[in-house]
């Protein structure tokens, strides 16, 4: 199962059946995939190293989640434990709901801009954080569906900007989101 790119011609990258390995074991921990592998800690990911190989997969995006995946296992880690429970509640069910749109939001990837415009990297950066901090319940400050619907960012000429298209598109369906939060 190919995760992540990989890097071309004779370059080396991350040992895939390594990385794929963890993250089985992370997706395992946070109640995703097969229940049968043995649970990961956030540090555990932390200091996770791979062996080089060639063709492997490319490091900055395999970073990137892993980085994403130490903020799950944290959140996760405070919940609280609930004993003899043989089906999750249906705030529970809201909660990872949420979790996994926050995901969504932490791995979301935009297009350059055309012709060297498009919304501030930056900015628009920020403010997913923001938002993923809301999703999460980890503000005191959340940001309202109508905060994101009325957002305003500058516009960059000539140096890189996310395609202001695509901006627009996400967080229409994460204002969507943040409606439920309620």
């Amino acid at each position: 199962m190919n995760r992540f790119p990989r890097v071309m011609g004779m370059r080396s990258g991350y040992d895939p059946v390594e990385v794929d390995a963890l993250i089985g074991r992370i997706e395992s921990t946070l109640g995703r995939g097969t229940h049968t592998l043995e649970p990961v800690t956030a540090d555990e990911v932390r200091t996770a190293t791979f062996h080089a190989k060639r063709g492997g997969y490319q490091e900055t995006p395999v970073d990137f989640a892993l980085e994403a995946f130490v903020v799950a296992l944290e959140t996760q880690a405070r919940r609280p434990v609930r004993l003899a429970m043989t089906e999750p509640t249906g705030e529970m069910l809201r909660e990872e709901w949420f979790e996994t749109q926050a995901a969504r939001v932490e791995r979301v990837a935009f297009r350059s801009g055309r012709m060297g415009t498009g919304y501030n990297e930056d900015e628009i950066d920020a403010f997913l954080d923001r938002i993923v901090a809301t999703l999460r319940g980890t503000t005191d400050y959340p940001v309202t569906a109508r905060e994101v619907r009325e957002a305003r960012f500058s516009t960059v000429l000539f140096r890189s900007g996310y395609l202001i298209a695509d901006v627009d598109s996400f967080l229409s369906g994460i204002a969507d989101v943040l409606e439920q939060r309620l």
